[in-house]
């Protein structure tokens, strides 16, 4: 690794800029973009066909791919996400990439790096104090407790903590009520630390969360509770993005951490502003498949940030295609069909990026390609993972082919269309259902958004990530299906709707044999096991 002080020069970071901690790590002061130009480069957007729980190699395709442009004489940054605690220590790993291309230092990075999910957890966690406080000490606003929204937040995979009963110590003990714990991920603040664009914007954001209702039905917000200007003094420092290299010492700007089966999946907006005004390619990752992460950055992200894609990268496994496929890797091919059309919808080029394992055959390799080329899209083998940059060139020259088409972004929805409207065509166009079910829940959630105002906000539909529709166990690509509608929520202070389909959890569990069983730390500190 280099001094992140070498890091900085390579990205055009001036050193009065740079916040280090540490050798190889660094915060950017915001100040910076006072000093910096209008944005430059071309935005890049990595996501995936339908992933196995294991991941289909987006975020060592994305590093991958950046270095490849380096290589080319190209100037390149790749903006990524902060891995959570709860997936590396679970079934998934740690979001460093892997191989000859990663992140690093990457045990640092997939533990506790700069200290922002903590902050994240922490500032979630003191408004819910905040409000229980209030309402030990006389409840001047008239919260009804059977109407409070906010929960707990913690950064582990914990189903115990799913349900809970708070407030069970007695007269001091606060009032006992019904709980629940969220993971960090998908804590709204999370959420809110990726789509602010400077402190201005943070602290009104944090202001405008809902946590209850009052006995009368009228909202209460985290600035009526007076909570807003302490919590946007704890997110400060995470506020700022983090600069690392990757194994071949490209720059690397990684921060915010929201998942994409529960949240919008993509690193903040801040992150890829900034690249954009350094670099000439940035490269953005975002969660899971063109359904999730794809879908929430182009309908929701750039939207915000006001960022037009010019092409979207679509990593595909072998591994991946058999699983949708029950072992026929010809008979998953249409999983990749439906992911290629998603993002032709959104009216941007598609370039395949074929993310080769060892294991994988020549033929196996070359009926993927096939396929591609009869659906006239771009494609490329990539073996970032064994080759770092230069086993990805190949994928490079694509996209830089993609780029050139000069394509600008379409949307699938309107922000004026009614929030039924919005979800029906998710599920339709980018789902494949045939439509959308709604519980007695579920309905009302929606018709007392639409009353209170939230009609023409985004939407984030939180679903299973390992299929296409609202029920992990259907693979490959389903269709004759309905997707249900079990509830909605509204997150005023990231400024969109929730919708909740199919059996999601923002709490997730860990597995049977968690990766945490395989870690350790040697006699000099040395750590094994976090991958």
């Amino acid at each position: 690794m280099l001094p992140i002080t070498e890091i900085a020069k390579k990205a055009g970071i001036d050193e009065q800029y740079l916040e280090p901690y540490g050798k190889y790590m660094a915060k950017i002061d915001l100040k910076i973009f006072k000093a910096l130009p209008e944005r430059k480069g071309k935005l890049i957007l990595v996501t995936a066909i339908t992933p196995t729980p294991y991941g289909e190699g987006k975020t060592t395709t994305s590093i991958g791919l950046s270095q490849a442009l380096n290589l080319m004489g190209k100037k390149s940054i790749v903006t990524l996400r902060e891995p959570s605690l709860g997936p590396v220590f679970g079934i998934k790993g740690g979001a460093t990439g892997g191989g000859k291309s990663m992140v690093h230092p990457s045990d640092q990075i997939n533990l506790h790096f700069t200290g922002d999910i903590h902050a994240v957890t922490t500032a979630h966690n003191l408004l819910s104090a905040m409000l229980d406080n209030h309402i030990h000490h006389g409840n001047a606003l008239n919260i009804d407790v059977r109407r409070i929204y906010w929960p707990r937040a913690m950064d582990m995979n914990e189903r115990a903590l799913r349900s809970i009963v708070v407030g069970l110590g007695g007269i001091n003990g606060g009032v006992p009520r019904q709980d629940k714990f969220v993971i960090t991920a998908a804590s709204e603040i999370m959420a809110i630390l990726g789509l602010a664009r400077n402190y201005r914007d943070l602290k009104e954001r944090l202001g405008r969360i809902i946590v209850a209702r009052t006995r009368d039905r009228k909202y209460v917000t985290a600035e009526d509770l007076k909570a807003s200007g302490a919590m946007s003094v704890v997110l400060r420092d995470a506020l700022k993005p983090n600069l690392v290299q990757t194994t071949e010492e490209t720059p690397a700007i990684i921060h915010a951490g929201p998942f994409a089966n529960i949240a919008h999946g993509t690193n903040s907006i801040i992150a890829t502003d900034l690249a954009l005004r350094l670099s000439d390619y940035v490269v953005v990752e975002t969660g899971f498949g063109s359904d999730l992460g794809a879908e929430k950055f182009l309908n929701v992200v750039s939207r915000i940030g006001e960022f037009n894609v010019n092409a979207v990268v679509l990593v595909a496994t072998v591994r991946a295609l058999e699983h949708h496929g029950n072992g026929d890797l010809e008979a998953g091919l249409p999983n990749l069909e439906k992911h290629i059309e998603n993002i032709q919808k959104f009216g941007l080029p598609v370039v395949v990026a074929i993310n080769k394992f060892d294991t994988d055959t020549d033929e196996k390799l070359q009926k993927i390609m096939d396929f591609c080329k009869e659906k006239g899209v771009y494609v490329a083998i990539s073996e970032a993972f064994a080759k770092g940059g230069e086993g990805t060139v190949e994928l490079a020259k694509e996209v830089i082919k993609a780029v050139d088409e000069g394509k600008t972004q379409r949307y699938i929805y309107d922000l004026d269309d009614p929030l039924k409207v919005k979800i029906e065509k998710v599920a339709k166009e980018i789902y494949g259902a045939d439509g959308v079910k709604y519980t007695p829940d579920g309905e009302k959630a929606i018709k007392r958004l639409e009353k209170d105002g939230f009609g023409k906000l985004p939407i984030i539909i939180a679903k299973t990530h390992l299929s296409l529709s609202d029920n992990k166990k259907i693979l490959g690509r389903p269709t004759g299906f309905t997707v249900t509608v079990r509830d909605a929520v509204i997150n005023a202070g990231a400024g969109f709707v929730v919708v909740l389909m199919g059996e999601i959890m923002t709490m997730p569990g860990l597995p049977k044999v968690p990766a945490a069983e395989r870690m350790y730390i040697d006699d000099d500190g040395n750590i094994y096991g976090v991958h």
